[in-house]
């Protein structure tokens, strides 16, 4: 069976990209069609050869390089990019969508299966605040019309266009939720999985102390709700660890007071021992669903997260970790008063993170795709 693989942006690592990464090790012959192609942050998972980019707007190759990945770019014109793709060579496209590639065109041959991480939020339940977000300074109020124009023409595309695909695949039931309240359609929830690598007996082996730090491992942007939780550690005199980049980094530095450290991009075993040593790893943002509350777990490290989204389908409260119920500093600060890390156990956490094996992902997506 002849399988192609769509994903929406390859410019950053972040929890869709790793889905997509367990995908593309799955299909290794499947080529890989993509927006927008940033070979040097992530040639290394999907080489140059694999990935086949759709044709850019005029105006990609007059831009700077440092704006040649910008994606709010490039807005009005990924609906005509996605739709330009022909697969009437292949069996089965395997898509994953955050806003775009739910989109491409099979008219029925090859048979298209979706899996979508969230309707685009910035079209839906996040629009106000990210136009809001948009609109100050200088050129705000054009930024602000521009984008009430936008999205409202992708909204009316995004809407027609969801009965494209055969079989739609919900990161989470949150995620099914809004599938079904946006377009109207029946998904069937596939967890993402969290990979082997963090069940290593190196991380959380045993029970032991501390080392008396909270950690946030995530990409710095605003949405993210990381001042929040900088907020709380500030007030607080707690030592926060923040790994990740991201657009909204400079921003936080600004707030972060002396006991807040940034630590940038980290993978592999110094992120598990930064897991590992962590008293809880703060998750301040709702999430679709969310990888880096299993990757905690996994290392024996409970979670403190903010009352919503796709955490409420991972952590257990009381066993693995705490919500905080109010998107504000306040509620956090008293979830940080009130943690004790020594009413939770490691193994529990770490069997909760089992749930969401690598081994279940795989065997879910082979059996879907069967013909």
């Amino acid at each position: 069976m002849k399988i192609a693989l769509v994903h929406e942006l390859l410019t950053m690592r972040g929890g869709a990209e790793r889905v997509l990464k367990v995908l593309a090790d799955r299909y290794p012959k499947a080529p890989i069609y993509t927006l927008l192609y940033d070979e040097k942050k992530l040639s290394d998972w999907f080489p140059r050869d694999r990935v086949i980019i759709a044709k850019p707007p005029f105006f990609h190759s007059l831009l700077p390089s440092r704006y040649k990945y910008n994606h709010h770019l490039y807005l009005k014109h990924f609906p005509k990019m996605v739709e330009s793709w022909n697969f009437s060579s292949f069996d089965t496209v395997l898509s994953t969508s955050s806003a775009f590639t739910h989109g491409i065109i099979t008219n029925g041959k090859p048979r298209h299966i979706c899996y979508v991480h969230s309707p685009a939020r910035y079209l839906w339940d996040r629009t106000h605040d990210v136009i809001e977000h948009s609109s100050h300074g200088i050129l705000g109020s054009l930024k602000k019309h521009y984008l009430h124009s936008t999205f409202h023409k992708l909204r009316i595309w995004d809407a027609e266009i969801a009965a494209r695909p055969d079989v739609l695949l919900a990161a989470s039931e949150e995620v099914q939720r809004r599938i079904e309240l946006y377009w109207r359609r029946e998904s069937q929830v596939v967890y993402p999985p969290i990979d082997d690598f963090w069940f290593s007996e190196t991380f959380g082996g045993t029970e032991k102390e501390s080392l008396h730090y909270f950690l946030i491992v995530s990409s710095l942007v605003q949405y993210k709700r990381i001042d929040l939780a900088i907020e709380a550690c500030n007030n607080l005199g707690l030592h926060l660890k923040i790994v990740g980049e991201g657009p909204d980094r400079k921003r936080l530095e600004k707030i972060a007071g002396n006991t807040i450290e940034f630590y940038g991009y980290r993978n592999g075993d110094e992120l598990g021992d930064l897991y590992t040593d962590a008293t809880a790893v703060l998750f301040p943002g709702e999430e679709d669903f969310g990888l880096v509350p299993l990757e905690a777990m996994a290392c024996g490290t409970p979670v403190i997260a903010h009352r919503s989204g796709g955490a409420l389908e991972t952590i257990i409260e009381h066993k693995t970790g705490e919500f905080f119920d109010d998107a504000n500093a306040d509620s956090l600060q008293t979830a940080l008063k009130n943690y004790d890390q020594k009413k939770y156990s490691k193994e529990e956490c770490k069997q909760r993170a089992s749930e969401f094996s690598m081994k279940k992902f795989t065997d879910e997506i082979t059996k879907i795709i069967a013909p």
